[in-house]
């Protein structure tokens, strides 16, 4: 297993276990290939915050939105 960034570790402490469990999944897909940094969404409604691989964030960076 790869280890995580510390920007992605920094992010995770805090978190509740909810939004580490909709998040951590892509902070480990993006620590294993290496390449693009994560997009992090906020939606109001139901499904709370998402997270998916984005190619215009450099590796190991974070960008937070809300949707």
């Amino acid at each position: 297993m790869h280890q995580l960034p510390a920007r992605y570790e920094q992010y995770l402490n805090g978190q509740t276990q909810r939004v580490i469990d909709a998040v951590r999944p892509v902070l480990l897909q993006s620590a294993a290939d290496q390449r693009h940094g994560v997009r992090i969404t906020y939606n109001t409604g139901p499904t709370g915050h998402q997270a998916h691989l984005d190619e215009s964030i450099p590796y190991g960076e974070i960008v937070e939105d809300i949707d």
